[in-house]
């Protein structure tokens, strides 16, 4: 994949992150100086080893995690001066998500499930929009199901969707094949980049899966807490 010209706007920029937490033996630093800066429609891989904060980092710039210093822009709006209700309606309007464990509301068919983004905008045309997106991840056939009776290929395709339907400029994907076999895995992976492409996400993937990071436009590593290459 092609970097985006120099001239487009940046998407995110994160100042000088770091996250400490208390621990037995007094203050451990997960992250420590993490600066960097994307533009839009760029891709970007966040790779590492478990344990090296890549996960935290993600967390952090999508607002869901607050460090304990550093600055974090999201098309130019600074995270963590907003209150947390405020980063709650930040995340509603312009954040997409996808997860290893999917996330889905058990509850609710795979319909429901996509369509609750919509609806907490108060989308009109929640339930229209919400079927064209299922239909284009080959789902049209399973809207009504809940699920449990959905495999988990199945799941993350809901999940794609609903992370999707709402056009988010922001895509935050976590470990996204990591409870999928490696031929539905790498379907999902296809997916995610088409519909990226397609809607011109913005999007940032933390991954352990080189083969996937390589499919990114940059690739940063994470080392211990601290951003070692890019």
């Amino acid at each position: 994949m092609t970097h985006p010209k120099e001239s487009a706007k940046v998407a995110i920029e994160v100042k000088n992150i770091v996250k400490q937490v208390d621990d037995a033996t007094g203050h451990l630093t997960i992250l420590n100086g993490i600066d960097f800066t994307a533009h839009a429609g760029e891709t970007l891989a966040i790779v590492g080893a478990s344990g090296s904060g890549k996960s935290t980092l993600l967390g952090i710039i999508a607002g869901l995690d607050v460090p304990s210093s550093g600055q974090v822009l999201l098309d130019g709006v600074d995270l963590f001066s907003l209150s947390e209700d405020e980063r709650a309606g930040f995340r509603k309007e312009k954040l997409g998500f996808v997860f290893q464990s999917f996330q889905l509301l058990a509850h609710l068919t795979a319909l429901e499930n996509v369509m609750l983004p919509l609806e907490l905008r108060g989308d009109k045309q929640a339930k229209e929009k919400a079927e064209a997106m299922l239909d284009r991840v080959g789902l049209a056939a399973r809207l009504r199901h809940y699920p449990k009776y959905l495999s988990g290929g199945e799941q993350q395709r809901v999940a794609l969707a609903r992370a999707f339907v709402t056009e988010p400029p922001l895509l935050f994907a976590d470990e996204p094949t990591g409870s999928l076999d490696a031929q539905t895995g790498e379907s999902i992976i296809q997916l995610m980049f088409t519909l990226n492409r397609e809607r011109h996400s913005t999007l940032v993937l933390v991954t352990h899966d080189l083969s996937i990071a390589a499919r990114c436009g940059r690739t940063l590593k994470i080392s211990a807490g601290h951003l070692v290459s890019e």
